[in-house]
């Protein structure tokens, strides 16, 4: 009875405590009895989590993803040095960046980068921006809707079953998707030096698939580019897509988050951020002009690294080494070809002088002709 009584008196006095110093018992017991139901054990989740899960169910995205791209950030505006802003065009005929473009069907559950796009469009798990010539602005106002989209590409669609306004969507035949029309791409790639780390790191920020199609004034392919998307929502789903990124492996070991993060396409410079906001073509009429501008935009980026680094110690002995011996080449072939120029000038100097001393010759008399007569002034009397 007494050890009965002390037990009590030892839980009221716990409880007491954790009461008055705030301690997360009594708040774990309270979620608990909150979360769980004593009656149903049906457990109640927070409607935020509860909207999380259907989000990220209804587009594949796991937390795990999300938690990734969340704590991975930009570099801060007071580690920021330096930032350049480039534009590339990606011609899908080349070899680096047929990835892109094959397969041109579904085949297996494997489809391109455009049918993903599209897809993820039509299920309203991705948005869309308008392509204005010349800026990029991503917000609700220049926000594209899928149905003007459908309909400018001429891509028969009809509505889904849980279509409504809030949720459209939409779906069409693999067959009525243009994706052997869409030859082309435009990306944005951002180049940032992180003074912290002291490292330049690019990425790329939006794409745009660009549709080549015939006009119907001429028999050529005119490009169409038709929106922006910022890569940062499409990422997500592009690193469970496997893509082949060479022939000689079969197996797909790359994702398309891959080819882009590891940068294995082969794209053209075709324009630069400027205060004009012009592009190279305008900066540049002449072919080759802008062919030595783009070349020189892309070495200065190959070699920024190359300015980073102090040298070591190892290097800086190997450098002085290396110059000291082309030095000391130098000064050997100056002293090999030093005594031949004496001697020719010294050989010089003795023909000039062997021709002064030597006596001149007089000249051998004209032989008279036999047809001349003596002067008269000259005959001896």
């Amino acid at each position: 009875m007494i050890n009965r009584f002390s037990r009590h008196i030892a839980i009221a006095a716990l409880l007491t405590t954790a009461f008055i110093t705030g301690s997360p018992l009594l708040s774990a017991q309270t979620d608990t009895r909150s979360a769980e139901s004593s009656s149903s054990g049906i457990v109640r989740r927070n409607a935020a989590a509860v909207e999380a899960a259907k989000s990220a169910a209804a587009t594949g995205v796991t937390e795990r993803m999300q938690h990734r791209f969340e704590t991975t950030r930009d570099v801060g505006d007071a580690d920021r040095a330096w930032m350049r802003v480039i534009y590339r065009q990606l011609d899908l005929d080349k070899g680096a960046n047929s990835a892109l473009y094959y397969p041109v069907d579904v085949i297996d559950g494997d489809e391109n980068l455009f049918r993903i796009i599209m897809r993820l469009l039509m299920d309203n798990r991705l948005a869309a921006y308008e392509y204005l010539d010349g800026r990029e602005i991503f917000d609700d106002k220049y926000r594209i809707e899928v149905r003007d989209l459908l309909d400018k590409c001429y891509i028969a669609y009809s509505e889904a079953r849980n279509f409504n306004a809030s949720n459209p969507r939409f779906i069409a035949d693999e067959a009525d998707i243009p994706a052997a029309e869409v030859t082309r791409y435009y990306i944005i790639e951002k180049w940032e030096y992180d003074r912290r780390n002291n490292r330049l790191q690019s990425k790329v920020t939006a794409i745009c698939p660009v549709l080549m199609r015939t006009g119907e004034y001429s028999s050529e392919s005119e490009p169409m580019p038709l929106f922006w998307v910022k890569y940062d929502d499409l990422r997500p789903h592009l690193m469970t897509r496997a893509v082949f990124l060479s022939d000689d492996n079969n197996l797909p070991t790359a994702t398309y988050d891959d080819f882009f993060t590891l940068g294995r396409y082969d794209g053209e410079i075709y324009k630069t951020r400027n205060l004009r906001n012009l592009s190279m073509k305008q900066l540049y009429p002449d072919p080759e002009d802008r062919k030595r501008a783009q070349d020189s935009i892309q070495a200065s980026l190959d070699n920024f690294d190359n300015k980073l680094w102090v040298p070591s110690l190892a290097e800086l002995t190997a450098a002085r080494e290396a110059a000291t011996d082309s030095v000391a080449a130098a000064s050997g072939d100056n002293e090999k070809t030093t005594p031949s120029r004496t001697r020719s000038r010294t050989a010089k100097a003795a023909a000039k002088k062997s021709k002064a001393k030597t006596r001149k010759e007089p000249k051998a008399p004209k032989a008279a002709s036999s047809t001349a007569t003596r002067s008269v002034r000259n005959r001896r009397k």
